[in-house]
């Protein structure tokens, strides 16, 4: 089976109820729709077992973005030599954003990583894919974390860029592909804040499937199977 989860956000004890839940074994595939740091209590756990996994598909987020972007920088070693070029005033502004958009827990349990599993972790989510599409029984599903910004129905998923797919806001009133057997299936956005749905469920009209039930928030992580289009759900924080 094939299954899709939205953003996790460090809710690994959910995200193991998850996988128990829906049995997942060796045979079957996980897709991620990234966020899976920061603002819940281990970030860095749910890192680690999707790295040990070969049936994971880790789709980058916009707070995994971050950390890479950050951690990448901040994990060279500083020196006299080139503190004054490394550490600036916007790296530094950068840094502190995100230690306030839920980062810090992120930051701290990354910290006490060896050098060595800090470069294996980074390079993961280097390696992570911008979108990824699955043909199930005439449907086609088409992967991303946020939206589509720059969107044409016409358009190659590949013609989109990296920022396409980390930002823009999903509109969940509106049909993207008049194909009715096309679906955009999304993160990013907590189904709570969904107009006229306000509902820690998954969200499923219009081509969209809304992933995101607020699991660091109080809300539920949810898994979407493919082969039978049944959700699954646990509690969240």
């Amino acid at each position: 089976m094939r299954y899709i989860v939205g953003d996790i956000h460090g809710c690994y004890q959910q995200y193991q109820m998850l996988l128990e839940k829906i049995q997942f074994s060796e045979k079957d595939e996980l897709y991620v729709l990234g966020d899976v740091v920061d603002r819940g209590p281990e970030p860095i756990k749910v890192l680690q077992d999707m790295m040990k996994r070969t049936n994971v598909i880790f789709i980058l987020g916009n707070h995994d973005f971050i950390m890479y972007t950050l951690m990448k920088k901040l994990s060279v070693e500083i020196t006299e030599e080139n503190y004054d070029k490394h550490l600036t005033t916007e790296l530094l502004l950068d840094y502190n954003l995100w230690l306030q958009d839920g980062g810090r827990v992120t930051a701290e349990q990354f910290s006490k990583l060896s050098y060595s599993e800090k470069m294996d972790m980074l390079d993961y989510i280097a390696g992570a894919s911008l979108y990824e599409v699955i043909k199930n029984s005439g449907k086609e599903y088409r992967l991303v974390h946020a939206g589509l910004s720059n969107f044409t129905p016409d358009k190659a998923m590949d013609e989109y860029d990296l920022y396409d797919f980390l930002e823009e806001r999903t509109d969940y009133t509106k049909r993207y592909y008049p194909e009715e057997n096309i679906f955009l299936v999304t993160g990013h956005t907590p189904t709570v804040h969904i107009k006229d749905w306000g509902k820690a469920k998954v969200y499923m009209k219009n081509g969209h499937i809304a992933l995101d039930c607020a699991c660091v928030a109080g809300g539920k992580l949810a898994a979407f199977c493919i082969e039978t289009e049944e959700i699954v759900y646990v509690d969240g924080l």
